[in-house]
Parts: structure tokens; C-alpha cells; sequence
């Protein structure tokens, strides 16, 4: 059967074991953790050096290997564990299938495949009918923010009263915005902000964030968007400029995006009919915290010229790309969007 990682690690840890796991997916996160959970927790030390064996994709020629492994009796105790990592680099995998429509009850065989098996082959066809599988899928940009959010609340749910930390809203959407949906990532810097706090700091804000990760408290999307709304002409064209300067970390395409994105969400906003700000965040998909924003912003632009906006941000975008564009750089197609959203 299909199930989530946090189904599957609820049994894991209440010791209720399935015969056969499959963990795919683009997202390699969550595989991981499963994987280096069940192989670090499931059996005993003394067990382990008897019952448990790890596989690697890259240094079989088949599955038959892993098969075999399977489909003996534990030596030490009432079940075995066998593990096979990169299994996408595996290439031959007849007998699989075999196996799993009749596995031994005394293994525990775990499959870890960074990427999508190809579910035409017997050997996959419908495994989920039989087996625990996950599907580890990619987070949407939208979906960052409140990942972050948990994460936090994780922590804080395992860490000592004095050790819990807060997150500011605003620190979070530039988190979001700036590290992209590679959990990996995402949990390596927060666990830099978490452990990186000097003693007695309980939030992570922005001064924070710059100390430990980098990410300027100043030069962010985020920043722009506040520059847009206050019609701050000087402030924007600085963030733009630092953007044009520092293209590995704010290539014009990406951050075009995020302005795009808001615009649409701000056209939208004019057609609303509840303009509170929980019926905005709803209908918008954001914070509360970020619907007054969009009150503000839409002092400044009617719909009208937010609908010019949108166009001029698609014409930039294709500008960007070579289209219509001779000789334009970063810089000067930045300052003509400015003007351009400003006047």
C-alpha cells in the first residue's frame, strides 16, 4: 500500500514491520531518513553484525544478490534486515517481482530508489498492492514556507523549554523564497540557524539568517516586493542592481518569478470580494501576515495598471531570454521594469 513518511515512521517506531519497502521518488529526502532509520534502529548492535546487510545499486549487476540475502532465516533473532541503496543504478531487476508477491515474513527488505521506477516492468507493476511504498515527490515553491514552519515546530517539540527558538514570519517567506524546494538543502541551513544561535537567542530574524547562511536581510525578493508597495523607486532599483550584480544567487529569470507571482496574486486581490485578511491569505494561499501587503499594494496600483504590470514583467522575462533584445544586460532591464511599475 501507498503511505507517507510519517505513517511509515509512526509504525517503524511502534515496531510494526512490513515485509517489503519501496522508497522512490525525485524528492531524495525523506528516502534517506527512512532508510538510515530502519538501519540504524530496527535491529540491536548485536544483531546487526548476523541479520542486517546493506546492498548498493551501483555494485550489482542484478538483483539476485539482494534476493538471496533475502530469502535466508536470521541467524540471532526473529528477523533479518536487508537493505538496497541507489537502487536506481541497478539495472537488471527479474527477479523482484518473485520476491515480493511472496516474501519471507522473517526479512525486512528495504528498497531505496532515488527516482522513478519504471512501473511498466514486472518487477514494479503494481508493487503497491503488496507492499509499503512511498513516494517521495518534490515540494511546490508554495508548499516551502510551511515545511520550514513544521520543521521548526518538530524541533521545538524534541528540544528543552530553554532551547526552543521562534521563527519571524517574514524570515521564513525569505528562507522560502531564497533555498529553492531541495529539502536537503532547507534542513541544512536551518539546522545551521538552529545550532548556529549564540547563547540565549530564542528567535531566528533576519540578522540571524544573514550571520549563518548568507541570505542579505536586505537585498532579498521580499524586500523588493515591500519596496513595490511603498512605491520606494530608490530602494528598488538598489535590490535590483545588487541583483544584476550577484546573478548566481538571483538569476533575473527566478527572481522575475517571485515578482510575477505577486501581481498576479495582487490582480486577484482586487476581485475579491472578502478582503479580510484570513479570507485573503485563503484564497491567495499565503500568511496572514503577508495579506495586509496586499491592501497596501493595491492603494498604489488599481487593476488596471496591475494588469499593465503583469505585461510588462512578461516582456522582461522574454527580454531576458534574447527576445526583442539586442544589447540590454540585467541592469538595464531591471531599471526599465522599475520605472515602468513605478510610473
Amino acid at each position: 500500500m501507498k503511505a507517507t513518511y510519517e505513517q511509515i515512521l509512526s509504525d517503524l517506531k511502534h515496531e510494526k514491520y512490513a515485509p517489503v519497502y519501496l522508497f522512490y521518488g525525485d524528492e531524495p529526502y525523506y528516502i534517506s531518513k527512512l532508510g538510515e532509520y530502519m538501519e540504524k534502529y530496527v535491529l540491536d548492535d548485536a544483531a546487526k553484525s548476523f541479520d542486517q546487510q546493506v546492498f548498493y545499486g551501483k555494485d550489482l549487476s542484478d538483483i539476485s544478490p539482494v534476493i538471496n540475502a533475502a530469502r535466508r532465516f536470521p541467524m540471532m533473532g526473529d528477523r533479518q534486515m536487508i537493505i538496497l541503496k541507489e537502487a536506481q543504478m541497478l539495472k537488471k531487476w527479474e527477479n523482484f517481482q518473485l520476491y515480493w508477491k511472496n516474501p519471507m515474513q522473517s526479512t525486512i527488505l528495504v528498497v531505496c530508489y532515488k527516482g522513478k521506477p519504471d512501473k511498466r516492468l514486472l518487477a514494479f507493476k503494481d508493487i503497491e498492492k503488496s507492499c509499503t511504498v512511498l513516494e517521495s515527490a518534490p515540494l511546490r515553491e508554495y508548499e516551502v514556507g510551511r515545511w520550514i514552519l513544521d520543521y521548526i515546530r518538530q524541533w521545538n517539540a524534541t528540544a528543552a523549554a530553554t532551547n526552543q527558538v521562534k521563527i519571524d514570519e517574514k524570515v521564513v517567506q525569505v528562507l522560502a523564497e531564497s533555498l529553492g524546494t531541495d529539502l536537503t538543502r532547507i534542513t541544512m541551513e536551518l539546522q545551521k540557524l538552529v545550532n548556529g544561535r549564540p547563547e540565549g537567542v530564542n528567535v531566528i530574524d533576519a540578522d540571524l539568517v544573514q550571520r549563518n547562511i548568507g541570505i542579505s536581510k536586505d537585498y532579498n525578493t521580499f524586500e523588493l516586493q515591500d519596496a513595490f508597495v511603498k512605491k520606494d523607486i530608490l530602494k528598488a532599483n538598489r535590490i535590483t542592481q545588487y541583483f544584476a550584480a550577484n546573478k548566481k544567487d538571483h538569476a533575473i529569470q527566478k527572481e522575475l518569478a517571485m515578482v510575477f507571482s505577486f501581481f498576479s496574486n495582487l490582480m486577484i486581490y482586487h476581485y475579491l470580494s472578502q478582503k479580510d485578511e484570513r479570507s485573503v491569505a485563503q484564497a491567495l494561499g499565503i500568511s496572514p501576515y503577508f495579506a495586509k501587503n496586499y491592501a497596501a499594494a493595491a492603494r498604489q496600483y488599481n487593476a488596471g495598471k496591475t494588469f499593465k504590470i503583469i505585461g510588462y514583467i512578461r516582456e522582461t522575462d522574454a527580454r531576458s531570454k534574447g527576445i526583442d533584445n539586442i544589447s540590454a544586460d540585467d541592469s538595464d532591464l531591471w531599471k526599465e521594469l522599475v520605472y515602468k511599475i513605478m510610473h
